[in-house]
Order: structure tokens, then C-alpha cells, then sequence
């Protein structure tokens, strides 16, 4: 063979095997691309996943005993119309970043604050139970709007404000005001961050929040300051060797409910080193036990946190003359996390206390080993009045 010939060759072999790999390399789509996960330490309620341009998450816990989950898939909106994903996969399909969206729980506040992206808030249904003063002060000059309740939305004026996407929260799936904003065509998502049961895996739900606004490097950051403050805290009370007893809860008509075993403030009062009284049950709610039964195991507790919604001892022994037999009432050593309201009767501790649980320890730890936290303000437990 000449060099000639042999030289031909070695170039079309060449320029076949360039080409295949051009072609090779326009094949794989976006959503076919192996996907990776993002970092969740604490958080059980949710995955996500990232698929080449597309991320989607996974809501396997929007209410507690949900018999099943939810899959939404967020494209970013200068590649909508270069990506094509099976409408029948997902519950919803978001573009983003999303620039017009209704949220329906205070809880979802903090993050948007936190985030930098409160602005794109166009509704929330009773608006009286928010707090934040700089979100109180968009309600004021009419940026928010008012949308009734979760469970009975005005329908009307959602569809009037035409949001991107409703962040959604339910008890169960019988909301029949989403059903009707879904077949509009307004996407509906769920949110679970109240169904997480740890301090810390409440608080990482803002990362479920960021790639709606393509905030997910803030919200690592975000969070990671919120887990160093925590953890920090936590480690103050590590040699405590005074245990101080606690109680929680109180009566609502005859049954009086205390804070379960495996709980969210059980947590909290565990990781602040006290001797919790029902820290041995596996309740992760509350466990409703008898007026009876709680005077019989709490009635020398050092401390009595969260008296119901009772803001004073006045108001207490009105309610039931017995709450006055307790060694925490006749010592002042009651806490609520009720005392600190907002302008309009929103309670401060159930808006902004899931996203900072550092600050919840930290008040905890003042209350109960005031000697490791000397001249700190507490931000929600305060004494009663």
C-alpha cells in the first residue's frame, strides 16, 4: 500500500471518529444525564436531584402518614423551550427562577427573607398571623395580598394575582381550593417542613426553597452558619451535671398534652441537657395524658414550659385552680413561647423558630444553665406575665 493511499485512510479514519464523537455528544439530553444528589444531612422529608439543567425534588412526607409523595421538576425558563420532559412524571413542572409565587404558612417566611426573595410574594392566606415586620410591611402597601385560609383560599383573587407557583401545605390532600387553582393551571407545590421532627432537619427545608431562585449557594451557606451556631450551643451544656426536671404542655378541656418522647421540643430540651420527663416515650407528637397523671409525675418539675397559649399566671390559675399545685407555677419557672406576638396576633415562635433552631437552644440553655449564657435576650420563651 502507498503512502498515499495509506495516508487517505488515516485521515477518513480520523475525521469518522471526530465526527461520531460530535454526534455522540449532542445525544444525551438534560433529564437522560446520571443524576447527582444534593447535600442533605438532616432533612428527611425531601430529595433532590440535579439532572444536567433540570433539578427535581421529592416530597416524600407533605403531611404526616401521606400514602404517597410528590415529584415536581424545575427547569430553568431560557431552557423551557430546549428541554422536553413527560408531563405524566411530575406533579409539576416550575420554571425558574420563579418571579410571582403565593406561599400559605408562615413558615416558609424566614426562608424568603433569608434568601433575598421575599419580593416575589403576591399572596398568603391570613396575613394576621404573620410576624416579620418587613413582611408585615409589604402587606401594608398592598404586595401581598390577603387570600382568605389555606383550607378555603380565595380562588377569585389568586387567579387575579396569576402566580408562577403556589407553595403549598396541608394536613391532608382534600384541599379543594388547589384542586381548582391545579385545573386552572397554576402549579401547586408541597411543602413538608413541618412534618420534619429534628431541630436541624426543619431548618435545612431552606434548601428545598433555593433552587426555585437559584439560591442554592446561599442556602448552603445559610444553613451551615445555622448548624455551626447550633452545635456550638449544644456543646456549652455538655459538662452541665445539674439536670434540671421539665414539664411541658397543659390542658385543653380535660386532656392535658405533653410534648411525646421523640418530638421536636424534646429535642431541644435533650440537646440542652435536661431531664425531660416524658423523654423516654416514642411519641413524635404529643401525648395527651390526664390532669391526674401529669401532677402525679410533673408536679415537682423545676420548670413548665408552653402552658398552652397562657400568657400569665393569672390567666393560668383562671383556667384550672389546680395549675397552681405545680412547683414551677409557685415558683414562676413557667416559659411560653406564646408571650411574643406580632403586630397583628401572630405568634413569633411558630414563623421564625423552624428556621432558627440555634436560637431556640440558646434560649432554652439561658432559661435552664443561665450561667453558660450570662446577659443573653431570649427571642421566643419568655415568663409569664
Amino acid at each position: 500500500m502507498s503512502k498515499n493511499i495509506l495516508s487517505k485512510l488515516c485521515f477518513v479514519t480520523l475525521f469518522i471518529a471526530l465526527l461520531s464523537s460530535c454526534v455522540e455528544k449532542k445525544k444525551p439530553l438534560p433529564v437522560e444525564q446520571p443524576l447527582s444528589q444534593p447535600h442533605l444531612q438532616y432533612a428527611s422529608g425531601f430529595t433532590m436531584e440535579r439532572s444536567g439543567d433540570v433539578t427535581i425534588i421529592n416530597v416524600s412526607s407533605p403531611w404526616p402518614g401521606a400514602a404517597s409523595g410528590f415529584t415536581y421538576a424545575l427547569v430553568p425558563r431560557n431552557k423551557l423551550a430546549s428541554i422536553t420532559l413527560p408531563n405524566d412524571a411530575y406533579d409539576a413542572i416550575v420554571a425558574t427562577p420563579v418571579q410571582n409565587m403565593v406561599i400559605t404558612s408562615t413558615t416558609h417566611i424566614p426562608a424568603f427573607e433569608a434568601l433575598g426573595v421575599l419580593n416575589v410574594v403576591s399572596g398568603f392566606p391570613n396575613t394576621d398571623l404573620i410576624s416579620s415586620p418587613a413582611t408585615r410591611k409589604r402587606i401594608a402597601d398592598g404586595q401581598i395580598k390577603e387570600l382568605g385560609t389555606n383550607e378555603n383560599i380565595n380562588t377569585e383573587v389568586v387567579l387575579e394575582l396569576n402566580p408562577e407557583v403556589i407553595m403549598g401545605f396541608g394536613i391532608n390532600d382534600t384541599n379543594k381550593a388547589y384542586e381548582t387553582l391545579k385545573r386552572s393551571g397554576i402549579p401547586v407545590v408541597y411543602n413538608g417542613d413541618w412534618t420534619e421532627q429534628t431541630p436541624l432537619g426543619k431548618a435545612e427545608w431552606i434548601k428545598f426553597f433555593a433552587p426555585f431562585f437559584h439560591k442554592e449557594v446561599e442556602a448552603d451557606s445559610i444553613f451551615k452558619n445555622i448548624e455551626t451556631s447550633y452545635k456550638e450551643a449544644k456543646l456549652l451544656t455538655e459538662k452541665v451535671t445539674q439536670k434540671p426536671t421539665v414539664l411541658t404542655g397543659g390542658l385543653y378541656k380535660d386532656v392535658w398534652y405533653v410534648a411525646g418522647g421523640n418530638s421536636w421540643m424534646a429535642q431541644f430540651l435533650k440537646d440542652a441537657n435536661a431531664n425531660y420527663l416524658w423523654a423516654d416515650s416514642d411519641n413524635k407528637g404529643s401525648i395527651g395524658l390526664s390532669l391526674e397523671a401529669v401532677l402525679e409525675k410533673g408536679q415537682q418539675a423545676n420548670f413548665w414550659f408552653n402552658p398552652s397559649l397562657h400568657s400569665s399566671y393569672e390567666e393560668l390559675q383562671q383556667a384550672n385552680a389546680h395549675y397552681k399545685e405545680f412547683e414551677a407555677f409557685k415558683n414562676k419557672k413557667v416559659f411560653s413561647n406564646a408571650v411574643k406576638k406580632g403586630a397583628t396576633g401572630g405568634l413569633l415562635f411558630y414563623e421564625l423558630a423552624p428556621h432558627r433552631p440555634d436560637l431556640v437552644l440558646k434560649d432554652l440553655i439561658s432559661i435552664l444553665h443561665p450561667e453558660l449564657l450570662i446577659d443573653y435576650q431570649p427571642h421566643f420563651f419568655m415568663p409569664l406575665n
